[in-house]
């Protein structure tokens, strides 16, 4: 059952006791099939739904999925899933997640259902949750906008964390070391290290849970004192060391009517930009760009009867960044604040929200779930104009139908009044799956989607020595229409083997699209516009198995975008409208009870990505069809358990030593433009040992 922003776990049902939704957990564990069907869905559900019962087409990544592959980070799971790809912003020292050829601006990023906020267009907020708190990744393809509001056009990606089991008493701990390509020390100044420690305590429905990481990557290539700012130009392929501190409390109670929880998850997180040695002045110029986060919920339900139930949560997100720039000079080896346009600042970001939701069962057939939400967003900072709120209040209503046999429909709609810009009147889905056989299932879906300009669209003015990047007061909300479709069947078990396909496909159409437009007088000048229009469109198709000791995947996959720029490429000599990348991904996981040990193996394939962009040249203005290369990035882990509470893992990340990338686009988009430069993707081959404690008491 969803409860305010929280998209509640199997702990919660309305038709099924806590005790006993703990059961379901604890068999869940056991069971680690790939894609397994009994896996319970949450998001975007009225309650707690098998994989096979969704109405939504989702995927699921599951806590053992995680472990065995000894992801430090969520980039590292999703790197390798269908639909999927990451951009890294080197100048930041930031990174963005691209879903079915959207960017992140349109995908909507959920911890535990509340929404977490980005201080630019990255979603760099998937790599400021602590990977070691999640109990599995929740990932709807398609428009949410009913259910979620601003930012799911293209679909949602719920991280949904761990929640006290059945025991009684529970500690974790777990450390982990990694090269970064060929540069390591042991627990030093090189290569990257990471230490959590953890506990649970659960009696009588009371709970309550703990944690503290902290992450330390010490960059890659990192300039060295006497490194010139020539040689840091000419190499691009630098990663700044980052430090995470990451931490995380939850007190909870619940009974079989009613659950009440409060969360807090804290980040500290700083980047260390080293700049290269001007030699005439003998000096260098440093910056340090640090994040702090804090994310409170409060969540809770009550379940009346079988047939009605009310939802409620509170949630207030902070989010601070600051730059602190300094001139360090060799000569007297002292450093001192520099007073450049943008160099020092202090950018302060909050949102506070409340959602209510009611649950009303009316019979077998039908149930409606009529909801309430209002957000607030608020923003300051010498960057941003004034000090500007955002208010957003929302009605919602969806229902569930099931008056034909083996057919549910899911139709929803959404109604919103804000304080800045013009919204959509009404949102409307509506969402079908139909059993065509009892292991062949068809879903369909059309949704219309908004994005609403975010503070820094509208506000934020980013300014240096070489970059102009203006708000824009005037943009509007995005809007999209989409379709989606999926035809699954499901897992046949013979002797032990099983298998899975589902074959899905896609089209977005989005109109009003925000973008950066580059000014052709002044290639430094860029300011966020409404453009015409654009569309992705493309499928997959998955393939499943486990027999016995051995599970595979194996999935394929096209994504074609299509811009403003497509319809006019045609005057230039250029191809179709759309244009293509396949994708290709693997997932191959063998275990060994013998000997205690898990060998898993995750692989995927990005095709050569194109895009048309503007340009002008000799001859004046013109339209160019341009290219990033493709890549494969692979990752081998081996797991074995060591006595009854230890497990060390050993392997190798990015097995092919993928770097960068080809990129023939001449584009300055954004903040820091690629420029026609090859893009840094890695830095290479790296190995990792790490070792994981885990002691229960029941």
């Amino acid at each position: 059952m969803r409860i305010g922003y929280l998209l509640v776990t199997v702990f919660i049902s309305t038709a099924t006791s806590y005790a006993q939704n703990k059961t379901v957990v604890s068999q869940q564990k056991k069971d680690t099939t790939t894609n397994n069907l009994k896996e319970v869905v949450v998001t975007g559900e009225y309650q707690p739904q098998s994989l096979k019962n969704s109405v939504y087409r989702t995927r699921i990544i599951n806590a053992e999925r995680i472990r065995l592959k000894a992801a430090t980070s969520i980039q590292q799971v999703l790197n390798t899933e269908l639909g999927f790809r990451f951009t890294s912003d080197p100048a930041l020292g930031v990174s963005d997640v691209q879903m079915m050829g959207m960017s992140g601006r349109n995908i909507k990023i959920l911890l535990d259902g509340v929404p977490v906020i980005d201080r630019n267009d990255e979603r760099e907020s998937l790599n400021q949750i602590d990977i070691n708190t999640v109990e599995r990744i929740e990932i709807v393809e398609g428009p949410l906008s009913v259910s979620y509001g601003s930012d799911a056009l293209v679909g949602v990606i719920n991280v949904i964390t761990k929640k006290p089991g059945k025991e009684i008493l529970n500690i974790n701990a777990r450390i982990q070391e990694e090269t970064a390509g060929n540069e390591y020390s042991p627990f030093g100044k090189s290569g990257s290290h990471l230490q959590h420690v953890g506990g649970e305590w659960q009696n009588k429905g009371w709970s309550m849970l703990a944690g503290l990481t902290r992450d330390d990557f010490n960059g890659f290539n990192v300039p060295g004192p006497l490194t010139t700012t020539n040689e840091v130009a000419l190499d691009r392929n630098r990663w700044k060391p980052k430090l995470k501190w990451m931490a995380n409390g939850r007190l909870g109670y619940s009974n079989n009517n009613f659950n009440i929880w409060y969360r807090l998850n804290y980040l500290d997180e700083s980047i260390d930009s080293k700049g290269g040695y001007i030699v005439n002045a003998n000096k260098a110029i440093n910056q340090v760009f640090t994040v702090q986060r804090y994310i409170h919920q409060l969540q809770s339900d009550y379940r009346f009867n079988d047939q009605l139930t009310l939802s409620g949560s509170v949630a207030y997100n902070t989010l601070n960044r600051a730059t602190k720039t300094t001139e360090h000079d060799y000569a007297t080896g002292t450093d001192q604040l520099t007073t450049g346009q943008g160099q020092q600042d202090v950018a302060k970001l909050s949102s506070g929200a409340f959602r209510t939701t009611l649950v009303y069962k009316m019979s077998g057939q039908v149930s409606f779930q009529p909801g309430i939400e209002i957000n607030t967003d608020h923003a300051e900072g010498a960057r941003i104009k004034g000090e500007p709120t955002i208010n957003d209040y929302a009605f919602f209503v969806s229902s569930e139908l099931n008056l034909i046999h083996g057919v549910t429909l899911r139709p929803g709609l959404r109604f919103i009044k804000n304080s800045v810009y013009d919204a959509p009147p009404v949102i409307p889905s509506l969402n079908t799956k139909i059993v065509l056989t009892d292991k062949l299932d068809l879903r369909l879906g059309y949704a219309t989607g908004f994005r609403a300009p975010a503070l820094r669209e509208l506000y934020f003015d980013f300014i240096d020595a070489n970059h102009t990047i203006l708000g824009n007061l005037n943009l509007k909300a995005e809007q999209s229409n989409s379709l989606n479709a999926s035809l699954s069947l499901a897992t046949v078990e013979q002797e032990g083997f099983t298998v899975k396909t589902v074959l899905s496909g896609y089209y977005n159409y989005i109109k009003n699209r925000i973008d950066y437009v580059t000014s052709a007088v002044d290639p430094t000048l860029s300011e966020l516009v409404n453009l015409a229009k654009y569309k992705t469109t493309g499928g997959t198709l998955e393939n499943t198995l486990a027999w016995k000791h051995f599970q595979a995947s194996l999935g394929l996959g096209m994504i074609g975008t299509y811009n403003q720029y497509s319809t006019d490429a045609k005057t230039y000599g250029e191809s179709p409208e759309f244009v293509w990348s396949p994708e290709i991904n693997t997932n191959l996981t063998y275990s060994l009870p013998q000997y205690g040990a898990t060998v898993n193996l995750s692989a995927k394939f990005n095709g050569t990505r194109r895009q048309y962009e503007s340009f002008t040249g000799d001859n004046g203005e013109g339209i160019r069809l341009t290219k990033i290369g493709s890549s494969t990035i692979a990752d081998l882990m081996i797991t074995k358990k060591l006595f009854k509470a230890f497990a060390l893992n050993a392997g190798v990340n990015n097995l092919f030593n993928l770097t960068t990338l080809s990129n023939s686009s001449l584009g300055t988009g954004g903040a820091h433009g690629t420029g026609g430069q090859s893009i840094p993707t890695s830095y290479g081959r790296s190995y990792v040992v790490g070792l994981s404690f885990n002691w229960t008491k029941n």
